[in-house]
């Protein structure tokens, strides 16, 4: 939560002392491909391939043609998946830990000069509100992987995750006459995804956050 606070109080104050200029907004769409892991949660672990897509607003900040602010909504998966890796000796598995979410990130964004086709660099906070969990073929030896098995065993031990997560993403792209966008982003966790593998037998009790790597395309409106 402190975190979270800071974050919000430093953008805040970002926002008041720029120079931005809501009357030339401009808007546009977004949609990529995403790479997506959990730190130290599910063992062992694998990536999540999937998609984000939604709408931008591109909002300038002083009277140069290069620095502005960027909020996006866009739907992102997320999770991970996991897979035995010694299914001879053991029951196999190939389980999902699929994590849905409505996502607000806030990018600075900063074109390297006022050309209109140029490189950017991009960087701000993500917040990610969960839509959907769903686990499939959750392993038989960590049934409380999936959200909706309890292990009397182990009270408190689950594996729902959490309805609100934060994170920070940085970029980098290429716009094509300021139209055109291509971009390469990666957004790594700072809140626990799951607060209930906490105190796990034999787990982590590291945090355990998603990391997400993606590449994505953008058109942005006259």
């Amino acid at each position: 939560m402190k975190k979270l606070l800071l974050a919000s109080a430093l953008v805040l104050s970002t926002l008041s002392f720029a120079q931005i200029d809501f009357s030339s907004t401009r808007f546009g769409i977004t949609a990529g491909g995403n790479y997506a892991r959990v730190k130290n949660a599910h063992n062992p672990s694998g990536p999540r391939f999937t998609i984000q897509a939604g709408a931008l607003a591109l909002i300038p900040m002083g009277k140069e043609n290069q620095f502005f602010l960027q909020p996006e909504i866009v739907y992102f998966g997320a999770g991970e998946t996991g897979k035995d890796k010694d299914a001879k000796n053991r029951p196999g598995y190939d389980a999902v830990y699929a994590n849905d979410y409505i996502s607000v990130p806030i990018y600075f964004k900063g074109y390297f000069s006022e050309a209109e086709s140029e490189f950017f660099a991009m960087a701000g906070p993500r917040f990610n509100f969960l839509i959907s969990q769903k686990v499939k073929n959750a392993p038989s030896t960590r049934p409380y992987y999936d959200p909706d098995v309890t292990d009397p065993s182990l009270p408190g031990v689950n594996g729902k995750a959490a309805s609100f997560n934060f994170g920070v993403g940085i970029g980098v792209g290429y716009s094509y006459k300021r139209q055109l966008e291509f971009a390469l982003n990666y957004d790594f966790g700072i809140s626990n995804t799951y607060p209930g593998l906490k105190n796990e037998p034999f787990g982590s009790t590291k945090g355990k956050s998603e990391q997400v790597l993606s590449a994505k395309i953008s058109y942005i409106f006259e």
